[in-house]
């Protein structure tokens, strides 16, 4: 029998400290390594060992043992089987005083002839048995049972906390994984994502929506919404927030915001209710900024309407050129006439002069107009010029532009005629806008030093701010009132020079603006 066995007042001494050590303990591992260590150092035993209840109940597996061989220890024995299963399946103490009479006896330690098995219960149920041998017979009595009962019980219930803190730690652990997890999900989207409770305060504002709205996530969090954006009440966005908050369901909106960089942003949003069981605690907003979407869309559609002008123009093109021949050779017989008056002759060349002018005119339009993939050719940028102020000399003319041409003496070059027509009409239709009623415009060419060419387009408007020059090039970026212009007429120049291996140049100040095209002769 153990030393201590029979001394009540060491072993209730023995138990209180064994109380407060178990219960100081959390991690399982060194829990049951302590429990052991009792058994050994305060009960005397020579072996002792834990099996625990498996998570599906039905086997006992060793937690931890000392004593036994490494075969008996890795035993795991069914519930009701033996006399440790037997002890798990009842929750009551077995004492057996000779094992060779236990026709279920399962080997334990080398030469056993007695064991004691108590149960180890937490909560009103068994979670496992601990159980020791001993090679002598009868050498456990029925009084060794209640102060190892004790023992039992207060490790049961040790046992049974360092699992649920195990478990917590685990679930905290998983918990914390996912909330990194969906900061990082919130971090990396492109669509901005925030979140209110009930009372309209933010709860969370991710990286996208504080690129869109200019306010950052310090700024954000725990403000009320409509207080840091009162704009959006005026937008209807408010009427939309609390109905979700009230009702419970989803809602989509389109609306144009005015963010804090005074920008006018095109948006989707997205709300949906946050739910805890029945009750609506908060709502998510999902922003997407469309509003590249919607000028490249409109910019689609006015491609479309200009090829359809184009087309028409051709069209006419065609039409007016029918008349213009029966004119011009009408015109011509005419001239022929040797018994014309001085003055009849005059007309009839003015109205061949403008016969040929219209043409002119015509034959640009229809040049122009004609839907085609760049090709090369030997291109006189002379000429080229010249059809395009054709083409726009009305304009400049009703709005009041005096028109200075200086040609300079040029090489031909290798260029898709059209495609330079295409940036000469747009940057001298800029510059006509930009000095609006009264102007003066400069257009003017020159060769350059190795082997390039120059066209310069000067005009006498306000010039461009230093701090959007470098912008003026990027795609959809304009200074013209919504609703006038796409932004991407500079974009698309810059790109069709690039083609060219030309180089489009800018200067400005306060007395006008000049755009140089420079393109290689080869």
């Amino acid at each position: 029998m153990p030393a201590t066995m029979g001394k009540p007042e060491i072993l209730l001494k023995a138990l209180l400290d064994i109380g407060q050590e178990l219960i100081a303990t959390t991690d399982l591992d060194e829990l049951l390594a302590r429990i052991l260590r009792i058994s050994r150092d305060v009960f005397r035993f020579e072996n002792a060992i834990i099996r625990l209840v498996d998570d599906k109940g039905e086997m006992l597996v060793t937690a931890a043992a000392y004593g036994y061989s490494e075969a008996a220890s890795s035993t795991t024995i069914p519930l009701g089987r033996g006399v440790m299963g037997r002890v798990a399946l009842s929750g009551k103490p077995i004492l057996v005083e000779n094992v060779c009479a236990q026709p279920d006896y399962l080997a334990g330690i080398l030469g056993a002839r007695s064991e004691l098995a108590v149960p180890l219960i937490a909560r009103e149920k068994v979670i496992g048995v601990f159980n020791v041998e001993s090679p002598l017979p009868g050498a456990f009595a029925a009084e060794d049972i209640p102060p190892l009962m004790a023992m039992a019980a207060q490790a049961a219930i040790a046992i049974e906390n360092a699992r649920l803190y195990q478990n917590l730690r685990r679930m905290s652990g998983r918990y914390q994984e996912l909330h990194q997890l969906n900061e990082r999900i919130l971090k990396s989207v492109n669509l901005g994502i925030y979140t209110v409770d009930d009372q309209l305060k933010i709860t969370s504002w991710n990286r996208s929506i504080a690129e869109m709205s200019g306010v950052s996530e310090e700024e954000a969090l725990g403000r009320d919404l409509f207080a840091l954006f009162p704009g959006l009440e005026e937008e209807g966005f408010g009427t939309r927030v609390r109905r979700v908050l009230e009702q419970g369901r989803a809602e989509n909106l389109r609306l144009a915001h005015r963010n804090f960089k005074g920008e006018m942003r095109i948006q989707k949003r997205r709300l949906a209710p946050l739910k805890d069981g029945e009750r609506t605690t908060g709502a998510v907003v999902i922003v997407e900024d469309v509003t590249e979407f919607k000028r490249l869309l409109e910019q689609t559609i006015q491609s479309e309407k200009l090829a359809e002008v184009g087309r028409l123009s051709a069209g006419i093109a065609h039409e007016v050129n029918n008349p213009l021949a029966v004119i011009s050779y009408a015109a011509q017989l005419l001239l022929r006439e040797e018994s014309l008056p001085p003055y009849q002759q005059e007309l009839v060349e003015r109205v061949e002069s403008e016969v040929e002018r219209l043409k002119a005119l015509t034959g640009s339009l229809l040049s122009f107009s004609r839907a085609q993939e760049m090709v090369r050719r030997s291109t006189d940028v002379n000429e080229v010029l010249r059809d395009v102020l054709r083409l726009v000399r009305y304009e400049l003319s009703r709005n009041h532009i005096d028109l200075v041409e200086d040609y300079g003496d040029l090489p031909w070059i290798k260029a898709d005629p059209n495609k330079i027509k295409q940036v000469l009409i747009n940057l001298i239709m800029n510059a006509t806008q930009a000095m609006g009623a009264t102007g003066r415009l400069l257009v003017a060419t020159r060769p350059v030093a190795g082997a390039e060419v120059e066209v310069e387009i000067t005009d006498s408007g306000p010039g461009i701010p230093e701090e959007i020059q470098k912008q003026i090039f990027d795609p959809f970026f304009t200074t013209k009132r919504e609703g006038e212009g796409t932004g991407l007429g500079l974009y698309i120049c810059r790109n069709i020079v690039i083609e060219h291996e030309g180089r489009l140049l800018v200067e400005s100040g306060a007395g006008g603006t000049t755009f140089r095209m420079v393109l290689p002769v080869g």
